[in-house]
């Protein structure tokens, strides 16, 4: 297949396309700066969301689309500048996807987008799966919202579409290096209450649930992209203290998080328990169901 990849020079990009080149596809890598990457026999460079360039023009017929482009949330304060590059760097990324596929002569298969549990809200009682409809009502409810409503324009044009809803991606990089900095210095413990729900996935079923959606005909619309079994903060940082040989004793109060991070500390504070229940009726089978050997993998293994 001739698949092409937004965001394919980040962490999960890299990881999809080597999983994509593995099954002897070709992955075309779409990049603002396509001059600072050489091309090979499997990947190709393609510049895209400038004017200069017609990313259009140079594809082929493209068999699958999978965009991953979009802002890190955890790389800066939330001011409100921030918050409009979060948005605004989702939208346009999925804009230039749009226009791509308008244009193509012979459309994709299939477009997978990614997404974000922040459309659930925040929750301590509930579960939640794609057949929950109502979004939350905070920021980035809000920006998955618009994010998902522009990615369903796709189907519109008749491209089978799935956007995934990822939680905290683990992997040697994304979120895990920071969470293990305290359990390193013998001071990790829980984030506020601890009580807050993390629903998490390893970075090796990311890249299995997105080559799952390309491939399975039968999935469509929002697809859960977390692990089986959240866990509560409180749990989960003293899995990751045992897999570590650390203590987990010290919690960090709630209002320092808050007063260092400002908006940003949602991200450690609040959370939603979400579960892949569209990826498992669909025959999906997870390699990392639970978080300690998850964990071992990335940490120790």
């Amino acid at each position: 297949m001739n698949i092409v990849v937004t965001g394919g020079t980040g962490f999960v990009g890299q990881k999809l396309t080597n999983a994509l080149i593995k099954e002897g596809h070709k992955v075309y890598i779409l990049t603002r700066n396509p001059d600072k990457h050489h091309d090979t026999n499997q990947i190709t460079y393609v510049g895209w969301l400038k004017e200069e360039y017609t990313p259009w023009k140079e594809l082929p017929s493209i068999d699958a689309i999978v965009n991953l482009a979009g802002e890190s949330l955890n790389s800066g304060r939330w001011t409100e500048d921030k918050k409009r590059s979060i948005m605004n760097s989702r939208i346009d990324a999925t804009e230039g996807v749009l226009e791509i596929i308008e244009k193509a002569e012979t459309k994709p298969q299939v477009l997978v987008n990614a997404s974000a549990v922040g459309f659930y809200g925040r929750s301590k009682t509930k579960t939640f799966t794609e057949a929950t409809t109502q979004p939350g009502n905070d920021f980035l409810a809000n920006v998955v919202v618009e994010w998902e409503k522009r990615a369903a324009k796709a189907a519109e044009l008749g491209v089978r579409t799935a956007y995934v809803r990822f939680g905290i991606i683990l992997g040697e990089e994304g979120a895990l290096p920071k969470m293990i900095i305290p359990y390193r210095l013998m001071i990790g413990g829980n984030l506020g209450s601890g009580e807050q729900w993390m629903s998490w996935v390893h970075v090796d079923d990311v890249v299995g649930l997105i080559t799952f959606a390309i491939h399975e005909k039968e999935i469509s619309g929002p697809v859960n992209g977390t692990a089986p079994h959240p866990m509560r903060n409180k749990d989960f940082g003293q899995t990751l203290g045992n897999v570590l040989n650390r203590p987990h004793w010290l919690p960090a109060p709630a209002f320092a998080l808050k007063a260092a991070l400002g908006d940003m500390s949602t991200l450690l504070l609040d959370g939603q328990s979400v579960v892949p229940k569209k990826a498992t009726e669909h025959g999906y089978t997870f390699k990392f169901p639970e978080l300690s050997p998850a964990l071992h993998s990335i940490l120790v293994d």
